[in-house]
């Protein structure tokens, strides 16, 4: 782990405009602004506005709060690439045989270890993350990612139908597995993670499981995630199965439709779906790449906002390719301008990664401002070095817009150190 220094000077990605009545995303903007970030200990001390911090030794230097990622799948780094399905028979082919190696504890931490590493090598500090159906497996990641400065959530996948009899253990088991993890890590008392409730999803399980789901959420104030309504013929499989009844209902009547649970995807709701989901002050994670992989559909990113629902964003590895959140910012604005509605701009992009995503993943020190450069915020910050000539993004250059130069033309390679919980935990050499 290398030093982390208690000072850092550049342009400053920092809150800025609130949007008026008139945006159609109800989003904030974040701004560039030259300054100085103290840190000490885990958190940010202070953060100075100051238009001499900006000197020929650091004039492309920027520093941002860290990225979170509200949906991926851990154990699913190593199938990035297995295109050409559609979703359920890609489960089938690719993803059920990947999990079904975390039977190993040992293999798990290895991946665990593996996929920490990548990352914060592309700038991600903050996760909603899914483990798989094996309890011991889950527990070691939690503990890896704990070690790495992680904060956020990780479940273990609760399922009991339609999948290898390896990943569907009794019923029982699970949900005292679940319960048990939530008794080490809980979603109160202080910590930087907490083990989700994470039911895969309606297809593959039961409603006597999701229903024990749901009274775990509950009497454990636990963050729940899950995925919805991500391709027609999923959709068409939950009508059969559940006589009719919406997708969105099936998971309210198993009390699963709560304050801040995770929807992944999202993307064949109706007007009714979105009254549910915004009633219960519910997430629906946007995970462009994923949905393009898969050729799912595009999720009517404006239509859900203009109806209320919280939107967050996610990777979705590994149906998504891109590792990255600047990526996947790209692309939802990618997938925005392709359905020819309303497109966020970039600095609301830079927004949505970075304190959007983070104050819509509950953990145990919520209270806390995080994804922002703040007095008191955790300290979770990024050092990027554009390689971009000055003329092409930089402030005081030619562009009237650099945070969507550096959005459009991000490489990771830019990044130069990730500090998680006042630590750098990634250095690019």
């Amino acid at each position: 782990m290398n030093p982390t220094p208690t000072e850092l000077r550049g342009w400053l990605i920092l809150p800025g405009d609130t949007p008026d009545a008139s945006d159609p995303f109800g989003w904030p903007e974040v701004r560039l602004s030259p300054g100085v970030v103290k840190l000490e200990d885990a958190y940010v001390t202070e953060v100075i506005e100051d238009p001499n911090a900006v000197s020929d030794s650091n004039h492309r230097r920027v520093i941002a709060p860290a990225f979170t990622d509200t949906h991926l799948h851990i154990p699913q780094f190593g199938v990035i690439g297995a295109h050409g399905l559609e979703l359920l028979d890609w489960l089938e082919r690719f993803v059920f045989p990947a999990e079904s190696r975390w039977a190993d504890p040992g293999f798990a931490q290895a991946e665990a270890q593996s996929v920490a590493r990548q990352l914060l090598s592309v700038g991600t500090v903050g996760v909603a993350a899914y483990g798989t159906a094996h309890h011991a497996g889950v527990a070691e990641a939690l503990g890896v990612f704990r070690d790495h400065g992680f904060r956020g959530v990780i479940g273990q996948v609760l399922m009991d139908r339609h999948a290898p009899p390896a990943l569907t253990p009794p019923r029982d088991q699970q949900l005292e597995q679940a319960a048990k993890l939530q008794q080490g890590w809980p979603s109160s008392g202080g910590g930087r993670l907490a083990a989700a409730i994470t039911p895969r999803f309606a297809i593959s399980c039961t409603p006597e499981l999701m229903e024990g789901a749901g009274r775990l959420a509950e009497e454990h104030d636990a963050t729940v995630q899950t995925h919805l309504a991500e391709t027609t013929r999923e959709c068409e499989a939950i009508a059969e199965m559940f006589g009719g009844v919406s997708y969105v209902s099936v998971y309210e009547r198993a009390g699963l439709v709560r304050p801040g649970a995770l929807f992944g995807h999202g993307i064949h709701l109706d007007d009714d779906d979105r009254a549910q989901l915004r009633g219960a002050g519910a997430v629906v994670a946007h995970c462009p790449t994923a949905n393009d992989f898969l050729v799912a559909g595009a999720m009517p990113l404006a239509e859900h906002r203009a109806a209320g629902v919280e939107v967050s964003l996610g990777s979705d590895v590994g149906a998504g390719y891109e590792r990255s959140m600047a990526r996947a910012a790209r692309a939802m604005l990618l997938t925005a301008a392709r359905r020819g509605t309303a497109v966020p701009s970039a600095a609301q992009a830079w927004w949505l990664i970075t304190a959007g995503n983070a104050g819509l993943v509950k953990t145990a020190n919520h209270a806390e401002p995080r994804g922002v450069l703040a007095a008191g915020a955790s300290a979770d910050v990024l050092v990027i070095e554009p390689d971009l000539p000055d003329h092409a993004w930089h402030p005081r250059g030619e562009r009237s817009d650099p945070l969507a130069a550096l959005l459009w033309a991000w490489d990771d390679r830019w990044l130069a150190h990730t500090i998680a919980a006042g630590q750098t935990r990634f250095t690019r050499n």
